[in-house]
């Protein structure tokens, strides 16, 4: 989900269409708000707004999850198509999650350079891509600050792999005694 205003950045999980009718619906009422009131919704008010359009979905095939990161409070939220909104230091949403987290949990601490976390972040998303057949092949890193986001160059991570099939050690097992 690419940034709608300056200082929100999101990205999404779930089927393709609905993220994306769901991110040009977050960004026509941020910016309906912006011209009604004349400021920015900050990133709580975001992802509340985006939780309380969901929620009327509940139980339905409606298939969205979306994290909110913005620098108005250094806030980040999760939101679900079933309008579950949680607030949190750090998220990974879609399928291939358990593997991203597996990196993010090991290495994410407090004092982290912009250049570590953005390493540790990109080897989680490689991580997931790698090991989830449901996962894309390209990372974007975004940094959020109190000026706004900044994206680094979109990164192809079929490329790191490489395009040969990896052989797979096989494992035996025998039953003689």
């Amino acid at each position: 989900m690419g940034p709608p205003p300056y200082h929100l950045v999101g990205t999404t999980s779930g089927t393709s269409a609905d993220c994306a009718l769901w991110k040009r619906i977050l960004s026509r009422e941020l910016r309906l708000y912006q011209l009604r009131y004349g400021r920015r919704l900050s990133t709580r008010g975001a992802a509340k707004l985006l939780s309380h359009m969901l929620h009327p979905f509940k139980g339905t095939e409606l298939c969205v999850a979306a994290t909110l990161c913005g620098w108005d409070g250094g806030d980040l939220f999760y939101v679900c198509s079933d309008g579950t909104r949680l607030e949190g230091s750090l998220f990974s949403v879609g399928s291939g999650s358990p593997y991203a987290y597996s990196i993010l949990d090991q290495g994410v601490r407090w004092g982290l350079t912009v250049e570590e976390a953005t390493s540790i972040a990109r080897e989680a998303v490689y991580r997931a891509t790698h090991r989830d057949a449901y996962s894309g092949n390209f990372v974007d890193v975004y940094h959020v600050t109190s000026k706004g986001w900044t994206r680094r160059t979109r990164e192809d991570l079929k490329e790191d792999h490489g395009d040969t099939e990896v052989s797979t050690p096989k494992i035996g097992c025998s039953t003689k005694a």
